[in-house]
């Protein structure tokens, strides 16, 4: 990259370890992948994802399922597809 800048962003330890990790397995220098991300805003002409408030039954939800309670658990993968196609 000939013509290039610096951003500095303030990640916390744990996000950056997680994404390095992922980002080494794949080849993918932090560099390349915060271009990547930048220029699919680019092309997107905003967030290339969507950002939602989540509603109350999802916060509810997200809460139970972080505290272990209500949880449907299944024994085997065979048993998760067979429910999920029924």
């Amino acid at each position: 990259m000939a013509n290039s800048t610096t951003i500095q962003a303030r990640v916390d330890v744990d996000t950056k370890k997680k994404a390095k990790g992922i980002l080494d397995a794949l080849d993918i220098s932090m560099s390349e992948a915060i271009t990547m991300f930048l220029r699919q805003i680019i092309f997107h002409k905003g967030i290339p994802f969507d950002l939602k408030i989540p509603n109350d039954v999802t916060l509810e939800t997200h809460e139970k399922a972080k505290a272990g309670k209500e949880l449907h658990k299944v024994s085997s993968m065979e048993q998760l597809v067979a429910e999920l196609n029924s």
